[in-house]
């Protein structure tokens, strides 16, 4: 698995020199919460301030995204992916898409 100080948001990696250009990686999942969580986050978003449980059900979300990027771009055979970036698009009411893309790339440590 690629090392996740080899991912940037940036177009560059400092100290690398990128030696293959392998395309656009992407890891998309669609998520949903359940109707307790709908109904406790709900509840949550009723006495304002931070609503951990969909903070939580967007992190993992999110993770989730970026795990499956990170296979996309080791099948690709990258060690490295640039300027990565998190989407996401309601598909419909209570359900997300969420997608991590990015530039796969190999590069070399310039000495």
């Amino acid at each position: 698995m690629i090392d996740k100080h080899l991912i940037t948001t940036s177009t560059a990696l400092e100290g690398y020199k990128v030696t293959k250009q392998l395309g656009v990686v992407r890891g998309i999942t669609v998520r949903s919460r359940s109707l307790f969580g709908n109904m406790a986050g709900g509840f949550l978003s009723l006495l304002g301030g931070q609503n951990s449980i969909y903070t939580d059900l967007c992190e993992q979300t999110r993770e989730e995204a970026f795990q499956l990027m990170m296979q996309h771009a080791d099948a690709a055979g990258a060690n490295a992916i640039l300027n990565m970036r998190y989407d996401a698009n309601e598909v419909m009411q209570g359900i997300t898409e969420v997608l991590a893309y990015g530039t796969a790339v190999y590069v070399e440590k310039i000495n």
